[in-house]
């Protein structure tokens, strides 16, 4: 099973999942992803979906300045962001215990 196409399946549904417990620039995001397990994921696609949710009107962003570099765009939930993401977690959790429930079935026969 190629895991980048179940990614880019879920990658909103994550990144939500992710600003949820804080906000977070670009890089922050894609670092927090990779540290929860999803190596695979990349810089572009995050950004990608970052500006998507935004213009979706899922996120705010506001501009921080760094003393490491240029300043840093972070995104936040609101109050849109927030009702997609417990909408997608319940999609998610649903589906994917459908998705157990089949493969024990299945590994039982």
């Amino acid at each position: 099973m190629d895991s980048s196409q179940l990614l880019k399946g879920v990658l909103d549904l994550a990144v939500l999942a992710v600003l949820s417990e804080r906000d977070g620039y670009g890089y922050d995001v894609v670092r927090r992803l990779r540290d929860a397990g999803l190596d695979e994921v990349g810089d572009a696609s995050v950004y990608g979906t970052l500006r998507r949710l935004f213009k979706a009107g899922a996120l705010n962003s506001y501009v921080v300045a760094s003393d490491e570099g240029p300043h840093r765009k972070y995104y936040g939930l609101n109050e849109v962001g927030r009702d997609t993401y417990a909408a997608q977690a319940k999609t998610w959790t649903t589906f994917s215990a459908t998705m157990a429930n089949l493969l024990t079935e299945g590994s039982a026969r």
